[in-house]
């Protein structure tokens, strides 16, 4: 099969795509012929190695995972003899950080993964950006305890975790401020914000309004320059640990304190997130935005692409060449 495959750390360019072994089935696991998966920053962070804390988990000296990619859609080929769940033919969708492999046109994953079926409506390129920017926003807004009625900054609102944030907040109840850059403006409007925010255009830490959550989505921010957007017991979260780790040491020194704090978010890993963001997606309360595609052997490009900064949402990867086995895939 063809992957795009890296054995050492570094830029895009240590990614080359060639033929590799398939995957080994088990009794428990199913076979994916993947459609379409993703570049997101997770993925370049694991390929560059980079903060160097990281490695402890990707491998000290070189990758321990060699073929990335955390997000994926495509047909089951085959099944392990004690699946239940699933049968050769069904199109799912899923999730595989830590063990990766979505980089591939072959993917192996446990019954038990985080994985769902398509949506009837949807084709492999848009249901494959739904689980790893969503995921995560959605284990923050779960996090921050968010209802309806409450009020909720996403800054980075343009981006694939801050888009699917808008959308989720939105789902819950929520009234939404999304903060993004001028070329973001017109497609995170379209997200169903209740205001949008031009950061480059004016100070939004000068909003007169007060937020039960600022998420700051694109990790840049920090506690101190958003408290003045927040009401007295309001929560600060953010994807990055700010500068100096300050926000991961203030988060726990929020655990000993009312009012106004900061609160990290783990990461849900739990099939039943996947299967819920399944149901939004089937009743179009979440609708990942996709900026560019590219062929499996464009992907370097991809990532330089990614690193720039400059995407809204996010970029897929056509991984099969046959689109056309996608009744409903995306022009």
């Amino acid at each position: 099969m063809r992957a795009a495959v890296h054995t050492r750390y570094g830029g895009p360019e240590v990614v080359q795509v060639c033929d590799v072994p398939r995957p080994e089935v088990r009794d428990g696991d199913l076979l994916v012929r993947v459609h379409a998966t993703t570049v997101n920053r997770t993925d370049c962070h694991y390929r560059a190695g980079s903060p160097i804390p990281m490695r402890f988990l990707s491998g000290l000296l070189r990758p321990r995972a060699t073929i990335l990619g955390t997000e994926f859609a495509g047909q089951v080929a085959a099944v392990g003899a004690a699946v239940g769940s699933f049968k050769v033919g069904d199109r799912v969708f899923g999730y595989v950080e830590g063990r990766f492999g979505a980089h591939a046109e072959y993917l192996a994953i446990p019954e038990v993964g985080l994985l769902a079926v398509i949506p009837e409506h949807l084709g492999y390129a848009d249901a494959s950006p739904s689980t790893e920017a969503s995921h995560y926003a959605l284990s923050f807004l779960n996090k921050a305890g968010v209802t309806s009625g409450q009020d909720v900054l996403v800054y980075g609102a343009s981006g694939g975790t801050g888009s699917a944030a808008v959308q989720l907040a939105k789902a819950m109840g929520a009234a939404v401020t999304a903060v993004c850059a001028t070329n973001g403006l017109q497609m995170v409007a379209m997200l169903g914000p209740d205001r949008v925010v031009d950061y480059m255009a004016q100070d939004f830490t000068r909003d007169e309004h007060r937020y039960d959550l600022v998420f700051d989505a694109w990790g840049m921010l920090s506690y101190r320059a958003c408290t003045g957007l927040m009401k007295p017991s309001g929560i600060f979260m953010s994807t990055g640990p700010g500068p100096h780790l300050q926000n991961l040491v203030l988060a726990l020194l929020g655990l000993l304190r009312r009012g106004k704090r900061v609160v990290f978010a783990p990461p849900e890993f739990d099939p039943k997130t996947v299967r819920h963001l399944a149901e939004l997606l089937a009743t179009g309360q979440l609708t990942p935005v996709i900026d560019r595609r590219y062929p499996l052997e464009q992907i370097v490009e991809a990532y330089r692409f990614v690193e720039t900064g400059q995407k809204l949402g996010n970029v897929v990867i056509d991984v099969a060449e046959d689109r056309g086995a996608d009744p409903t895939a995306s022009s």
